[in-house]
């Protein structure tokens, strides 16, 4: 069994960045991220904190707009306008989930699309199931990223996701199918869980349930790479794994903490470099 290290990957990748900006800073260009935060859930402020530490490490201009959790949409999305067209933020993202009387889809698709690091607009998620050039939603990007630096094998190979959301699981399916593995993608009415699970050379699970995948789910060698995060009344950390005991019988398996999370903010730097050097080339 073999550990899948996402942070330490995250922090070469964040090394690779500031050099990368300090380039661009040379060109007269410094990358920016907006950031806008509806609301005070702990675990969003937390997110967006770690993002925003990120940045700092790496050169990255960012900026926080905190909103209150009753703001009218119209607001919202007159805040967003007012990014688009600000020629220093190279990526806008909002931080979710928001709150009931917002209407997610119409903030996510205000955005504009070359500003749209997260990759969660029609636009870029249209293009990833096309197989062309576009910004990647950061967790997908993340997990596949990180197969690859382990060298790790996915064509042809059988995939199981279990979590079927717009946000990772659908986009990390067409994700693998363009890398030509078989996919097969399960959610909440998925009958017989586990007649998939035992299937999988690789197996990804992200929704948010502890110690949903156990010993029985998984075959003998498989990778598994969990995406899911919880906290437990104890305050402990864990993922949707069982990892202590499904973890002797995989070839490689991902931590939690220390995984996919710090992939995910490494991803997110990623596309806003990329959209910053997409600035520079079109000037």
């Amino acid at each position: 069994m073999q550990i899948l290290d996402g942070k330490t990957l995250a922090q070469k990748i964040e090394t690779e960045i500031k050099s990368e900006v300090e380039i661009l800073s040379k060109q007269g260009i410094t990358p920016g991220l907006a950031v806008i935060l509806v609301g005070s859930d702990p675990a969003s402020q937390s997110y967006v904190g770690m993002k925003a530490k990120a940045c700092k490490r790496t050169g990255i201009y960012s900026i926080t707009h905190e909103m209150p959790q009753n703001i009218a949409q119209d607001s919202l999305l007159q805040t967003i306008e007012m990014l688009n067209h600000n020629p220093n933020i190279d990526g806008i993202l909002v931080q979710l989930p928001l709150p009931k009387h917002i209407d997610t889809t119409a903030v996510l698709e205000a955005i504009a699309p070359h500003k749209d690091v997260d990759g969660f607009h029609p636009f870029n998620m249209g293009r990833i199931l096309a197989n062309l050039e576009g910004f990647i939603p950061a967790t997908p990007m993340g997990v596949l990223t990180l197969l690859k630096h382990y060298q790790i094998p996915i064509q042809g190979k059988n995939v199981v996701i279990v979590g079927a959301s717009n946000i990772v699981g659908k986009p990390l399916g067409a994700l693998f199918l363009n890398e030509n593995a078989t996919i097969t993608l399960c959610h909440i009415y998925t009958q017989d869980l586990i007649e998939h699970t035992k299937n999988a050379d690789i197996l990804c699970v992200g929704v948010g349930k502890p110690n949903l995948i156990t010993k029985e789910m998984v075959k003998e060698g498989a990778i598994v790479v969990d995406i899911g995060i919880s906290k437990l009344p104890n305050g402990q950390i864990v993922g949707d794994v069982d990892f202590e005991n499904v973890a002797p019988l995989c070839e490689f398996i991902t931590p939690v903490p220390g995984g996919v999370g710090p992939m995910t903010i490494a991803s997110l730097l990623q596309n806003t470099l990329k959209s910053a050097k997409l600035r520079s080339f079109n000037r």
